[in-house]
């Protein structure tokens, strides 16, 4: 068997120990999505293990990968697209569809790959998936922590997170240099903000911009009513808030009008 040759510059490193695999896909759920799209399956290592009666679609930018899973999975041939997730149509593919995301997510772009489903979260439901450590840390880290960022904030507004468990680079080909981990995104049931979602992005992006700083010295280029930023909540930094505590604030400023 002809193995595909990991490219550095596409950030490859593939997953070779099957039981891992196994773990990742024994997430999958199918109580509310009808399908699963794999993002970079590289030579289907998590894609064997994906249960053969749903309907399964594979996104691999790399063509050395495309002809191997042309070859070794010919029952999806018709469902392996050629192309880059992210300059991928995902709207015009998922079309009215609730779909379920997986992968070994290259580590160079993993942050923009879930920036992405979030987008594109009213048909995104669930996502798990293989990411640098640090930057599983950051997306389910919780308030009062160093990790704990705009990427935080945002995932947990629209998804529960959950770190489930670490990988060690020697189950990889070639071994990354960093740590791995997987970890979970399961949307929420009430995913829909009670405010400006513009706003909410502006407000969590200005706030750690400057996270050592009092949020109300953060949000200073919104020119904030001098009333509202007397409420307390201005007087906290920004890692000190949950999203919660970030759409609270969100509804603070709407509720004084302020233009995005």
């Amino acid at each position: 068997m002809i193995l595909v040759k990991p490219k550095k510059k596409l950030g490859q490193h593939f997953l070779k120990d099957e039981n891992i695999a196994k773990k990742i896909v024994s997430q999958l759920y199918f109580d509310d999505y009808s399908l699963v799209l794999e993002i970079g399956p590289g030579m289907g290592v998590l894609t064997k293990f994906i249960p053969k009666n749903k309907k399964i679609y594979l996104i691999e930018i790399d063509k050395d990968s495309i002809e191997f899973l042309k070859i070794h999975f010919k029952n999806l041939i018709k469902n392996i697209i050629h192309d880059d997730f992210l300059k991928f149509n995902l709207k015009k593919f998922i079309n009215q569809n609730q779909i379920g995301i997986i992968g070994n997510f290259p580590y160079n772009i993993s942050s923009q790959i879930l920036f992405k489903v979030i987008n594109h979260r009213n048909n995104i439901p669930f996502l798990c998936g293989m990411f640098q450590k640090e930057v599983a840390e950051r997306i389910c880290h919780n308030k009062g922590s160093k990790k704990y960022g705009i990427i935080s904030v945002i995932a947990q507004a629209f998804y529960e997170t959950e770190f489930l468990f670490e990988v060690s680079p020697k189950v990889f080909s070639p071994p990354p240099k960093v740590k791995s981990a997987v970890i979970k995104l399961s949307r929420r049931k009430n995913f829909k903000l009670k405010c400006n979602e513009d706003l909410f992005f502006k407000v969590v992006k200005l706030s750690f911009q400057q996270r050592r700083k009092k949020i109300k010295n953060s949000l200073k280029n919104l020119h904030l009513d001098i009333n509202l930023i007397e409420d307390t909540i201005f007087d906290l930094r920004p890692e000190n808030l949950n999203y919660k505590d970030f759409i609270e604030l969100t509804q603070k400023i709407e509720s004084k009008n302020v233009r995005i």
